[in-house]
């Protein structure tokens, strides 16, 4: 498996709809995504990315208190992968209304809507979100920036982002029978689209996990990391499977992604482990085992020294939660 899918596999997304919205200028709104609006689809996901698709008219966005702002066209996507109080309007300078407070509940088998504004021209939103297990700790949302235009025009994908979503808005408004399923699906494949369509697009100086993917020899480290967490790595065998010294690697990958090879490791083994604690019923042993730790005691420590509690009780806490 690549480190980018196994990266997604591990931070659990679910995706949905969760709002059919028509605004008519003048119009500003100030949002930030809450679980209560997600409903059932959420499960136990941590972590929000919301997203708004303009079906019809123009859309001006940005994050509350930045000065730089986006326009989205008919077909195109925003998302605020930080889940960021955001305002969205045809006039940003206008005094926000909370877009929460202009939310209708819905009949059965509805989304909820919103239908707000001074009369003018319409413009007509669906807006959805991903879920995931993990924040700062998942190295793929941690790496991406506050806002993140999808740009339908550009690249191979197209034409199936713009049929994709037609399809989507259609669902919506039929209210079809299975369209939450068929949306969260969508959602969690739009996501994805977007992420690598913005790695494809980073700078040369850029860093971050992203970028590490796309330079020849840290990417081949994270995809050993990734193929095989459990295996006893070190710098010289890694070295040896990349083809570049012990030194110029460790500087390279450090350069880029802010932690040596090793730490990078560890805390992933973690990730792993916290994956297993909260999503089976293994035992510690087999855990410890499974993300490359011979010794239950080892293992607790650095599972503590990672989330600041020890494996058992992180899982009856997180089982609590859930």
């Amino acid at each position: 498996m690549d480190a980018l899918s196994d990266v997604l596999r591990v931070a659990h997304l679910t995706g949905g709809v969760f709002l059919n919205a028509r605004f008519s200028e003048p119009w500003c709104i100030s949002a930030r995504l809450t679980p209560e609006l997600c409903g059932p689809g959420l499960g136990s996901a941590s972590h929000l990315v919301p997203y708004h698709f303009v079906v019809e008219g123009e859309l001006h966005a940005k994050i509350d208190g930045s000065e730089e702002s986006v326009l989205l066209e008919p077909g195109e996507v925003v998302l605020f992968p930080h889940n960021d109080v955001h305002l969205l309007g045809s006039d940003l300078g206008l005094e926000p209304v909370t877009g929460s407070d202009l939310i209708k509940s819905p009949r059965d088998g509805e989304l909820l809507s919103i239908d707000h504004g001074g009369g003018g021209v319409s413009t007509r939103l669906v807006c959805g979100f991903l879920g995931c297990d993990t924040t700062a700790d998942n190295p793929v949302v941690s790496s991406l920036p506050p806002t993140l235009k999808l740009n339908v025009e550009d690249g191979d994908a197209a034409e199936w982002i713009r049929s994709t979503f037609r399809y989507a808005a259609n669902e919506v408004a039929a209210s079809r029978p299975g369209t939450g399923t068929v949306l969260a699906k969508l959602s969690e494949l739009l996501f994805v689209e977007a992420v690598r369509r913005y790695a494809e697009t980073l700078p040369d100086d850029q860093t971050g996990w992203l970028a590490g993917l796309h330079d020849r020899y840290v990417s081949r480290v994270l995809t050993l990391f990734h193929r095989d967490a459990t295996r006893s790595w070190t710098m010289e065998s890694l070295s040896r499977e990349v083809g570049l010294s012990r030194s110029a690697l460790a500087e390279r990958f450090s350069r880029l992604l802010g932690v040596a090879p090793m730490q990078y490791l560890g805390n992933w083994r973690m990730q792993l482990a916290a994956e297993q604690l909260r999503n089976s019923s293994a035992s510690l042993a087999t855990i410890a085992n499974s993300v490359g730790y011979e010794s239950d005691a080892a293992f607790s420590r650095a599972f503590k020294r990672a989330f600041g509690s020890a494996p058992a009780t992180w899982r009856r806490s997180h089982d609590a939660a859930s």
